[in-house]
Formats: C-alpha cells, sequence, structure tokens
C-alpha cells in the first residue's frame, strides 16, 4: 500500500525551486500504480503537470540515483524521451552533451554489472540512448561507431548490450523510420550505417569466432539478422558469413532457429546474376545438414505435436527458409539436374509441414504452394480445344514433370484440409453440435479464397489427379471408412471450390457422380445433424456449378425442388442456406426460369408463382424477403413486357391482398393504423416490395404505382401518430415497440422508393408523376419533427433522386435544401458523434447537389452559402473517416467548378484564403491523418490555382497590402499562419516548405511527401540551430523540381506566356 500524502505536500513536486523530495515522489508514483480513488486522482494529475513542465528533464539525474523505486525510474526515463524527441535540438549544446555523457555512463555501468530486475530498466535505456543517437550521429557524434565497436572489446557483458543497441539502431533507421523522421534525415542516417559497417561487420565476425559466450553469440546472431536486409551484399557473398552459420551454428540447438531466420533473411535477397553460385552451395549445405538434424522420415505433423515452443519454432522457421530460398532461387536449382534430388527433398519437407495442424505455419506453405501452382500454370495456360485428360507425358513442359509427383501430395493436403467457404452457414460447433454460423470468420474466408485459388492451379496442371483423389475420398465417405462432418466438409468444399477449372465434358461426367452420391449418402444417414450436414453440403455444390445447372435443364430442376424442401427443413441454418444458394442459382440462370424447356408445358416461373404459398410457408420473414428477391431475378430476365407485367401482379398478389384488406380497414377506420400487428405486417409487406424491387429494377413501376399514394398516406399518417407521441411523451417514447414499427414502416417506405428511382430508365417519369407527391409527404414532415423521429433515409432518398436526375433536379434543390438543411445541420453540428447515419446521408445529399446541380448554389442568398461552406468545412473536420472523405470531394469538386464559372471572383475572394487555414489545421491535426491523400490533392490544386495566375481577381486588399501578385500574398499568409501555429519552427524551415508547396503542386505523390516531412518536423522542437543539415539538401531538391518544371513548361508551345519566355534570339 502507498504511503499517504496530501494535496498540499503532492504539489510541492511541481515547485522547481526547491531541491525534488526523492521519498515522496515514489511515494506518489507508487500510488498512482497501486491505489484507487481521489489518492489515484491526484497523483496522476502531479505526474501529468510534473511531466508536462519544461524543466522536468533536469530533475531526472538525480531521480535515477537515488530513487528506490523501478516504477519512478522508468517514469523519469519516459521525461527524458519526450526531451529528446521534442525539443533536443532546442537545448544548448554543452546540455546536450551533458545528458549524451550521462546516459552513456548509466548504460556502460548497468551493461556491465547488472541484476535481473535491472535488465528490464537497461532495455529502456537502450531505446533512450538510440534515440540520442539518431539526433546526434553523425554530425555531433560523428564517433559513435567507433566508440560502440571500441567499447564492446572491454568486456563480454558490455559487448552483449552493445549488440542490442546496434540492433535497436537498424530497426529504428532502416524498419521504422517512415513517418518518424523527415525522408531525408532517414535517407542520410541509412548511408552513415552503410557507410560505417565495415566496423560492426568485424566486431560481429570477431564474436562469431572467438566468443564462448551462449548470450554474447545469441545477441549477436540477433543483431546480424537485423542488419542482413540492408548491408552491402558483398558482406554477406563474399565472407564466411554464409559457411559459418550453417557449419557451426545451424545445428546447434540454442542457435538453431536464429540461424534459420539469419539464413531465410539471405534467402529472400534478390541477387541471382551476380551470386547464383553462392546461392546454389548455401541451399546444398543447409540440405544436407538438415537431413542429419530431421530425417526426411520423420513425422512432422506428430513432432509438431509434441514439440517444446523452441521445437516448434524450428519447423515455422524451417517452413519460412524453403518457401523463401525455393519461391526466388528454384530456377538456379532446377537448372541442374545433380541438385533436383535435393530439391525434391526440399518439396517433401513443405509437403510435410504442410500437414502441420497450426493455421500460420499452413499459410506459409499456402503461399509458396500457390506461388508455385500459378508458375507453373502460366507457362503453359488452359486450352479450350482439347481435355487435359488427353494430355500426354511427353506433351507435357518439363518443368512440369518434375514436380508432378510433388504437386499430387500438394492436392491432397489441399483438398483434406479446405477452409470453409463463406457461404456455408450450417456447421459443426467447438461442443460437436451442428449449428447456424452467425458470425463471419474473415480470416478463414481470406484462407478459403487463397486455398481455393491454388486447388484451381493445381486442378489446371493435372485435372485427371485432382478427380481421382475427389472421388476416391467420396467412396470413403460412402462406405464409411472415412465417414466424419469434417472429412465430408472439407471434401465437398474443395469440390465446390474448382467449379470452372475444368473442361465441360469432365465437369458434367464428375459432377453427375458426385450429386449421385451425396443423394445417397443423404438417403442413407439417419438423424436430423447428418442430413443437415450433408444437405448444407449439396446446397453448397450445386450452387458453385452454375454453367452445369445451365446447360442439365432436368437437373436444374431437381436441385430447386430440392431446395424447395429444404425451406421446410426447421435445423438450424438449412432453410437460410436453401434460401441463399436458391438465390444464388436465379441469379445465374435467370433466363431457364422464364422459358419453356424441352418437355415442359409452361415455363417454371409459373410453376413457382402457383406454388409461392406452399413454398413459403416455413419461412421466416427475413428468408421470405430472399425468396421474393431470387424470384425477381427471373422475372426480370423475362423480355416480353406483356408477359412480364402479368408475373409480376401474379408475382405481387400474396403480399398486395394483405396490404389491400389493411388499406381497406384503414379507410374506414383510422385507428387500425395504430394497431401494432397491422403496422408490423405492413413493415414485412414493404420490405418484400423492396426486396422484389431490387431484383426487378425498372418494370417494378407497375407495382409502384399501384401502391405508390396509398404507401404516401400511410406515411403521412404514421407520421402525425409519431409526432403527437412525441409531443405527449417526450423523445423517448420513438424506443417503444409500436413507434419503432411505425418507424420501420416510413424507412421501408423511403427504401421502396429510392431503390425504384435509382434503378429507373424514365428521369423524366420520375420527375413528373413520383416526385411531387413525394416532395410533398416528406419534407415538411421532416422539418417539423423533432430530431430524434426525423428519418436520415429523407436525406438518402433525395440523394438518389438528384443522382437519377442529374440538372433537371436543379429547380427542385432550394426547396429541398430550405425544408432539410438548417434543420439537420443543427442536429449534427453540436458534437462530432451524435445522429451518424443523418451525418453521413446530409453529407452525401450535398455531394450529389454539388455533382449535378452546382448551379442552384448560385442562387441561394448569401448567408445560406455561408452555412453551406461551414458545413463543408465541419465535414473535413470529422475524425469519423467516411465523413471527412466526403466533405474533401465535395469540396474539390467545388474548387474545381468555381474555377471555371462566372462568380469564381466573388467566391475566391470571399473563401479562399478561409479554405485553406481549414485545411492547414486539419492536415497538421493528427486524428486526421488517413485522408492525407486528399488533403494533398486540394492544398496542391489551390496552389496550383494561384501559381499558374488563374483566380482573376486579389486575395488582398491592395490598399493596405504591399503585394505584386497573389502567388506573393499566399506565399506569405502561409508562412504567418504556420509560424503563429509554430512558433518553434525556424524561418528557414517554414519558407522551405511553403517553396515546396508552390514547385511540387504538379505532382500529388511528391506533394504528399513534402507534407508528410513537414508532420514529422512540427513534432520537434528545431531550436535555434540554423545549420539544420537536411534543410539544404531539400532546399536542393526543391531547386531541382522548380527547374525540372520549367524546362518541361518551356518544351510544349503556349504553355508559358510569351512575354515570359526566354527570347529566342538571346538564347
Amino acid at each position: 500500500m502507498a504511503a499517504p500524502f496530501t494535496a498540499e505536500q503532492a504539489g510541492q513536486l511541481l515547485d522547481f525551486s526547491q531541491k525534488l523530495d526523492i521519498s515522496l515522489l515514489d511515494a506518489v508514483v507508487n500510488c498512482f500504480y497501486s491505489n484507487v480513488g481521489p489518492q489515484h486522482q491526484l497523483s496522476q494529475q502531479v505526474l501529468t503537470q510534473f511531466k508536462e513542465n519544461p524543466e522536468a528533464w533536469t530533475r531526472v539525474d538525480s531521480i535515477l540515483e537515488f530513487s528506490s523505486n523501478q516504477e519512478t525510474k522508468y517514469f523519469a526515463l519516459q521525461i527524458l524521451e519526450t526531451l529528446i524527441r521534442t525539443r533536443w535540438k532546442a537545448l544548448p549544446r554543452e546540455q546536450c552533451d551533458g545528458i549524451k555523457k550521462y546516459i552513456v555512463g548509466l548504460v556502460i555501468k548497468l551493461a556491465t554489472d547488472s541484476t535481473a530486475q535491472e535488465k528490464v530498466f537497461l532495455a529502456k535505456l537502450n531505446i533512450i540512448l538510440v534515440q540520442i543517437v539518431k539526433q546526434e550521429w553523425p554530425r555531433n557524434w560523428p564517433s559513435f561507431i567507433s566508440d560502440i565497436v571500441g567499447a564492446s572489446k572491454s568486456s563480454e557483458s558490455l559487448c552483449t548490450n552493445n549488440m542490442a543497441v546496434l540492433k535497436l539502431l537498424s530497426e529504428e533507421v532502416f524498419d521504422f523510420s517512415s513517418g518518424q523522421m523527415t525522408q531525408v534525415k532517414a535517407k542520410h542516417l541509412k548511408d552513415s550505417m552503410c557507410s560505417e559497417f565495415s566496423q560492426i561487420f568485424q566486431l560481429c565476425s570477431f564474436v562469431l569466432d572467438n566468443s564462448q559466450s551462449i548470450s554474447l553469440v545469441g545477441a549477436t546472431l540477433e543483431t546480424l539478422l537485423r542488419f542482413l536486409n540492408w548491408i552491402p551484399l558483398g558482406y554477406i557473398f563474399e565472407t564466411k558469413v554464409i559457411s559459418s552459420l550453417i557449419y557451426k551454428f545451424l545445428n546447434v540447438p540454442a542457435f538453431r532457429n536464429v540461424t534459420l531466420k539469419c539464413l531465410t533473411e539471405i534467402a529472400g535477397i534478390q541477387a541471382n546474376d551476380q551470386y547464383g553460385e553462392q546461392f546454389v552451395v548455401m541451399f546444398t549445405l543447409v540440405m544436407n545438414q538438415l537431413k542429419q538434424m530431421l530425417p526426411l522420415s520423420t513425422n512432422i505433423r506428430e513432432a509438431y505435436k509434441n514439440g517444446q515452443d523452441d521445437e516448434q519454432n524450428f519447423i515455422q522457421n524451417l517452413a519460412l527458409f524453403l518457401c523463401t530460398f525455393l519461391k526466388e532461387h528454384a530456377m538456379l536449382i532446377e537448372q541442374k539436374p545433380e541438385l533436383q534430388n535435393n530439391l525434391l527433398e526440399a518439396l517433401h519437407y513443405l509437403v510435410l509441414v504442410s500437414e502441420v495442424e497450426e493455421k500460420e505455419i499452413f499459410k506459409i506453405c499456402l503461399e509458396y504452394w500457390n506461388a508455385l501452382a500459378a508458375d507453373l500454370y502460366r507457362e503453359n495456360p488452359f486450352s479450350t480445344s482439347h481435355s487435359p485428360l488427353m494430355l500426354s507425358q511427353q506433351s507435357m513442359p518439363p518443368r512440369r514433370q518434375l514436380y508432378l509427383p510433388v504437386l499430387s501430395k500438394v492436392r491432397l493436403v489441399m483438398i483434406s484440409r479446405m477452409a470453409k467457404p463463406e457461404e456455408v452457414l450450417v456447421v459443426e460447433n467447438e461442443q460437436g453440435e451442428v449449428v447456424r454460423e452467425f458470425m463471419k470468420d474473415t480470416d478463414a474466408i481470406n484462407m478459403y479464397k487463397s486455398m481455393r485459388e491454388t486447388l484451381v492451379y493445381l486442378t489446371h496442371l493435372d485435372y485427371a489427379d485432382t478427380e481421382h483423389i475427389m472421388t476416391e475420398k467420396l467412396y470413403k465417405q460412402v462406405d464409411g471408412t472415412e465417414w466424419s462432418w469434417k472429412n465430408l466438409n472439407t471434401l465437398c468444399w474443395a469440390i465446390g471450390s474448382i467449379s470452372g477449372a475444368m473442361h465441360e465434358e469432365d465437369e458434367k461426367r464428375f459432377l453427375v457422380t458426385v450429386i449421385k452420391e451425396l443423394l445417397g449418402l443423404c438417403e442413407q444417414k439417419r438423424g436430423k445433424d447428418n442430413k443437415a450436414i450433408i444437405a448444407s453440403n449439396i446446397m453448397y455444390i450445386v450452387g458453385q456449378y452454375p454453367r452445369f445447372l445451365r446447360a442439365h435443364w432436368k437437373f436444374l430442376k431437381t436441385v430447386v425442388n430440392k431446395l424447395f424442401e429444404f425451406m421446410h427443413e426447421t435445423h438450424d441454418g438449412v432453410q437460410d442456406m436453401a434460401c441463399d444458394t436458391f438465390i444464388k442459382i436465379a441469379q445465374k440462370c435467370r433466363r431457364h426460369f422464364v422459358q419453356v424447356q424441352p418437355l415442359e408445358v409452361m415455363p417454371f416461373i409459373e410453376e413457382i408463382l402457383n406454388n409461392i404459398r406452399t413454398i413459403i410457408c416455413d419461412l421466416a420473414p427475413h428468408q421470405v424477403h430472399t425468396f421474393y428477391e431470387a424470384v425477381g431475378y427471373m422475372i426480370q430476365a423475362q423480355v416480353d413486357s406483356v408477359v412480364q407485367e402479368r408475373l409480376i401482379e401474379k408475382y405481387m398478389s400474396l403480399p398486395n391482398e394483405i396490404w389491400d384488406s389493411i388499406i381497406q380497414r384503414a379507410t374506414g377506420e383510422l385507428s387500425v393504423l395504430q394497431d401494432h400487428e397491422a403496422i408490423k405486417q405492413l413493415g414485412h409487406i414493404l420490405k418484400t416490395n423492396v426486396r422484389a424491387c431490387t431484383a426487378v429494377g425498372h418494370p417494378f413501376v407497375i407495382q409502384l404505382g399501384r401502391i405508390y399514394l396509398d404507401m404516401l398516406n400511410v406515411y403521412k399518417v404514421l407520421s402525425e401518430n409519431i409526432s403527437s407521441a412525441v409531443a405527449l411523451n417526450g423523445e423517448l417514447v420513438t424506443k417503444q415497440p409500436l413507434i419503432a414499427s411505425m418507424r420501420t414502416v416510413k424507412k421501408e417506405t423511403l427504401k421502396l422508393i429510392s431503390c425504384w428511382v435509382s434503378k429507373s430508365q424514365d428521369p423524366g417519369m420520375v420527375r413528373e408523376h413520383f416526385l411531387p407527391p413525394l416532395l410533398d409527404a416528406i419534407l415538411g414532415d421532416y422539418r417539423r419533427n423533432v430530431p430524434g423521429a426525423r428519418e436520415p433515409e429523407v436525406l438518402s432518398t433525395v440523394t438518389a433522386i438528384v443522382d437519377k436526375l442529374e440538372s433537371q433536379a436543379i429547380e427542385d434543390v432550394p426547396p429541398i435544401l430550405d425544408a432539410l438543411f438548417e434543420c439537420t445541420l443543427e442536429m449534427i453540428n453540436k458534437n462530432l458523434e451524435e445522429f451518424p447515419e443523418h451525418r453521413t446521408h446530409f453529407f452525401r445529399m450535398l455531394q450529389a447537389i454539388t455533382n449535378h446541380c452546382f448551379t442552384a448554389y448560385i442562387q441561394i442568398p448569401a448567408p445560406q452559402f455561408k452555412l453551406l461552406m461551414d458545413s463543408i468545412v465541419w465535414a473535413f473536420k470529422h475524425t469519423m473517416r467516411n465523413v471527412a472523405e466526403i466533405g474533401l470531394n465535395i469540396l474539390l469538386v467545388l474548387l474545381q467548378k468555381f474555377t471555371v464559372h462566372e462568380a469564381s471572383t466573388q467566391f475566391f475572394q470571399t473563401y479562399f484564403l478561409d479554405i485553406m487555414q481549414h485545411i492547414f489545421s486539419v492536415v497538421t491535426d493528427t486524428s486526421h491523418t488517413a485522408s492525407l491523400t486528399m488533403h494533398a490533392s486540394i492544398l496542391a490544386y489551390m496552389f496550383s490555382l494561384v501559381e499558374e495566375n488563374k483566380l482573376s481577381a486579389p486575395l488582398f486588399n491592395p490598399a493596405s497590402v504591399q503585394a505584386t501578385s497573389n502567388a506573393i500574398y499566399v506565399q506569405e499568409y502561409v508562412a504567418q499562419l504556420l509560424k503563429q501555429a509554430f512558433p518553434h519552427m525556424q524561418d528557414v524551415q517554414v519558407k522551405v516548405f511553403v517553396e515546396g508547396l508552390f514547385h511540387l503542386n504538379n505532382d500529388i505523390p511528391a506533394f504528399k511527401e513534402h507534407l508528410r516531412d513537414f508532420l514529422v518536423q512540427i513534432k520537434e522542437f528545431a531550436g535555434d540551430d540554423p545549420t539544420d543539415l537536411f534543410l539544404e539538401e531539400r532546399e536542393g531538391q526543391l531547386r531541382q523540381a522548380a527547374d525540372d518544371k520549367r524546362r518541361q513548361q518551356l518544351a510544349v508551345p503556349g504553355i508559358i506566356n510569351p512575354h515570359d519566355r526566354p527570347d529566342e534570339m538571346q538564347e
């Protein structure tokens, strides 16, 4: 328990004129980590204020020296780390040197003699040392590399720690530099490390050759591992590094994992031309060692299952090494007949590792098998002229022959381990029960996609073998020797995944066998669970082979009737899957259902519509909606509009019956529209209409017209019901079941209208017949309602209408904005979170109006236009990424449209500098970094307008401002803006940044990197060190960019004003 203290005592810690009371600081830190309640809050407050004090770093040395508490020491190191990262350049030189000397001394002391507890503290100190090195080396600490190498020779424990420091430095500079330091600084450090690497390499070689210390050799190998991806290649291939790794360390249990990682890093280097022979030698040596360490007869799957962590890691690292090497350099080995045996042994290892029951290891192998199969396929792609069964061994490409025996084993692994496809809903859970799956497992879906692709390539490479393995496994399911849910599932998922990879004749023969056997299995097995699993697999497979179904009508009809049977099967998930499979088949085979097929008296759609009540009687509402969408796709395929109209009437007769009876009752007695059951039925019917309209498209107008005015009347009545309920009982009433159902009816009405409008092929009809009654019903109602009862779908419906009518909607925009704009803006401008749906739909509506009805904006009064501009700025200030992106898109389009409009002068004079200021405020706010590309595009466009003199009037008042052009004024304006926001930036840094904004505005990627560098700089206090090394290089690059741009412009006649062109005579 921490010692108690008062607020007054704790406050003494913040008085930097007194001597620091270390024991009091220890007590406050202890309290922060162990207490809850007021004491905890007090300690948190004091520590935060202490840390933020600019003088806090002056207390670090005494805390580290005299505190007995590890947490307090960590607290001191956090203060120091912040100082180094943000304010190092602002410190006087002697203080920098003092801190550096102190930290180096502390690291040496602890590294030479530290307890286990201090090891963690030392690791944190190492990080701080590396932060200092990044600031100081090479300019202010040119001897750093020779210092650390020299110190390493004094003791093994210090050498071990120095290896850790070098490893950290390598990671900071080569792996994590992006976004942490400017591009130029990162390049400078990389160049320095490469040029001074020989000293580090000599140290590593010396340790590896001579040291007997396990910890030192381990640390050196770990450090070498970090170096291998960037050091000059000569250090790897022209020294004895590779042979030393293989002969000396690979077979030593303590080092084998890190050694194998080093060899993998080397294997990934792409330098075949220069060092091909060295790669071949390395592969041969590793294979020879491997066969001694892990004989080819080992059952790797079992070895992994029973192995310790270290052994399991070795198998994973082995997979990484083999996959990396073979992916990059297999060609070198293939070309040497005497090494082909080695290659086949390596592939044999990989097949064994692919059987290991560990997802991450399997993914590594899968990636390689995928690349290999794709590569072999591309050499000799699929041909439709002959069946692959006819492809003889002789006509097979030699590379494919070489891999033939291995690929057969890989096929077996893929088929036995096939991942679950997204469409399969019936699964076996961990308790061994068959249930419906509700959560989508994205990892499993991605795994399925990779495996599917690999198996398709493998099927192309040898279709006969794939078919043979699959039919063998299927017979073993039927005769019971391999029967299990898991085995049946993986097999059927594999069969479903190779659709389209075979010639049509082979596919037909194979599928008939598969479906026949599975239907037999369904009859043979007893028990609901068994039947559910088999049904789910039959549905998955038939859904995957639309080409086969289209070509075999009788089979298609049998399958659909089987699906209708499954729609009455109440086992969890079976009905859902039957509906999902039905809609997939309907989409792919839609035409076949509306044509009269051979030996049939009428199209099958008629049969479905005649029996629709019976088919859907056991389905839940959401399944009925899916069913209606599926049938809609069939009706959409009927090209004869008269027949199509009759089909739509018959198709919608069941929902229309219920709709008519409710409307009839409501006409006589309005209270019907307050009956919960009736309202729920209306919601269900409208949802059915929405799904039907989604599939049928524009021709659905006949059904929409039938119910349209009634539907809008119901909308108005329900709106009044909701409003009076809210007036009586407050806004919370909208959560009550009856009111919620009423809102569902309103929402579905709007969805149905926007669905049809977006699919309509006759904008004139929409504008003339559908729009007036709609706007009459929804606009006033939306404005009158309390915020909580306004439907966001009103905004999305308006968006759909504007998108469809485009410029024809210009006259409707003012009343729409009048009704919807201000009342919605008031709902969303209080904060960034409330009403998320309204937010998104509101800005999408503005986006549609900006894109299609821009001139409507010109007609609205100036105060409203100002409000519009404020709302766009508000949009891109959101941290909700989708809203911010819409705001930025609207702004860019608006700028582009105003550039060519006669109202541009007034617009740009009023808003240009304002917009620029707001964009800079979000660019420099770290919560908006995801939109950097859009920010760069907008700023680049604005700077190009100024630079190319596209703005006809001045952006400043010539009477009071001494500027000769907009370009000069904007340059000054932006520089002042940034200096005020970031007073710690030097003038020269700001100047270089602003110049870059002008010179790079034609190259968005470079412009974006320039912005990103500036964001890195504003995190650091630059102090008064004007000779910042990297600025000169940046200035040089900018001058070069400006010259290049000028040269390109000069090369194109007419780009540059003749008065600005150099005269030919002068040249």
